[in-house]
């Protein structure tokens, strides 16, 4: 399953995350907001689930 969450939205799922406009990655985690992107148009991608067992 493919996660994506918009900046400032609360992640819903533990893990490393990719800023699909910079590159960037982050660990991002559950229930926490989501960093802002340096681009207009950023969406934070799943990469690595850390918690598969949820």
């Amino acid at each position: 399953m493919v996660i994506k969450v918009k900046p400032g939205a609360k992640v819903p799922d533990s893990g490393i995350y990719k800023d699909m406009k910079t590159g960037i990655k982050s660990t991002l985690v559950k229930g926490e907001p989501a960093p802002p992107s340096q681009k207009k148009g950023g969406v934070w991608k799943q990469i690595v689930d850390t918690n598969p067992d949820n």
